[in-house]
């Protein structure tokens, strides 16, 4: 209870803080969907996600998605205590624009906002790959930078590079789930209002969007996308943004994902059940495909050989030495 009380406080304290995105812990409504969207695209125990050799291993699980009391790699944007906590990119925030007189941003803006938060998955992916070169020496893991506990901080200050790699990663995971949360890619209005910035429309989409591809990113912005203007002030509802689409408005952050994916609570998912729903598969399916472009980068620099230590290494963490040789 006094841990609870202290969090309660700092999360008081920081009014720019993160907490209703998606949620890295259960709290304020939240219930860990970052932790549970990355376990059900990564973890060993779950269907459908990656193979035995490539899927996360309990405990690099719970570095990567976080455990009881932890924010995980892919949760640290969301930690008060971090100072990329209130930045937007980090979030895919502040992309908003609706084709009425006067909005406040213009169409080239909100995606500049958007571009930068594409921008930041790429630079994310690449410090990954070039963190991980000090995993392996002459063929061989490096013990030192691999824990054999958990002592993973994840408060972007360098550690052990099996840390680096995972926090680097985790930052680039963080913004493309919240895309599917923050956007309107996969949702839909409310069909029983008619547009406007309370109820803007959606694309519908029920698959990873092509724009996120980091192998081969689309040249071309897809018509339509916006994200909320989100000024991290509380309570929820609050007009941050005068006269802009908000995220309290486009938000599908909180709802029930375990052991089932079920319904949204927020005002979005609401309005269109489906909306919650979409926005965590295409999360799932995206995270899954983030992975997969990891690998191959590890692979592309390092050869299949050292490539392959980084990727066991990674996976398994600190059990990495009864599987990686």
């Amino acid at each position: 209870m006094k841990n609870l009380i202290c969090l309660l406080a700092l999360l008081s304290f920081i009014p720019a803080q993160r907490a209703i995105a998606f949620g890295t812990v259960n709290l304020l409504g939240q219930n860990a969907e970052h932790e549970r969207i990355t376990r059900h695209a990564l973890g060993c125990r779950l269907q459908g996600g990656p193979g035995a050799n490539a899927c996360f291993k309990d405990k690099a699980l719970q570095d990567l998605a976080g455990r009881t009391g932890t924010w995980g790699a892919v949760g640290a944007p969301d930690n008060p205590a971090n100072l990329r906590t209130s930045d937007p990119k980090s979030h895919c925030d502040d992309g908003d624009f609706l084709a009425v007189p006067n909005y406040p941003q213009s169409a080239q803006q909100a995606q500049v906002a958007l571009q930068s938060c594409l921008n930041w998955m790429i630079i994310n992916i690449d410090k990954a790959v070039d963190d991980a070169s000090a995993l392996v020496q002459n063929h061989r893991l490096v013990d030192k930078e691999i824990p054999t506990v958990f002592n993973c901080t994840f408060n972007y200050t360098r550690g052990r590079a099996y840390c680096n790699v995972l926090e680097d990663f985790g930052a680039a995971l963080h913004a493309s789930q919240d895309f599917y949360s923050h956007s309107n890619w996969v949702d839909q209005p409310n069909p029983r209002l008619p547009i406007s910035i309370t109820n803007p429309p959606g694309l519908a989409q029920s698959a990873p969007s092509p724009w996120l591809n980091l192998r081969n990113p689309s040249p071309v912005f897809p018509q339509g996308l916006m994200t909320g203007c989100f000024k991290g002030r509380l309570p929820d509802g609050v007009s941050e943004c005068p006269n802009r689409v908000t995220h309290f408005v486009l938000n599908k952050d909180k709802g029930v994902i375990d052991p089932a994916i079920g319904i949204g609570s927020t005002q979005r998912s609401i309005a269109n059940p489906g909306n919650f729903s979409r926005a965590i598969s295409a999360a799932i399916e995206d995270t899954r495909d983030k992975w997969s472009f990891l690998q191959e980068k590890l692979i592309a620099k390092y050869g299949v050989r050292d490539g392959g230590l980084m990727i066991c290494a990674l996976v398994n963490g600190p059990d990495y030495k009864s599987s990686c040789r």
